[in-house]
């Protein structure tokens, strides 16, 4: 049974994308859009929502991973 290859939308454009290891960039279709998406991490214009801030003085111990 041969069935055809995953495509999804890169995040950045929306271009099809195959996703198999012809397109090394997956899910974006190039390295640009790649570093859009990494520059807007960077920037903190996208994060991922937490139930609760972390302040300066939340200490992170091994116990916690």
């Amino acid at each position: 049974m041969s069935s055809s290859p995953l495509q999804v939308n890169c995040p950045t454009c929306n271009k099809l994308v195959t996703w198999n290891e012809e397109s090394p960039y997956r899910p974006f279709c190039c390295k640009r859009c790649q570093l859009i998406d990494l520059g807007e991490w960077a920037d903190e214009e996208k994060r991922i929502p937490s139930s609760g801030e972390i302040s300066d003085n939340d200490e992170w111990s091994e116990e916690q991973e």
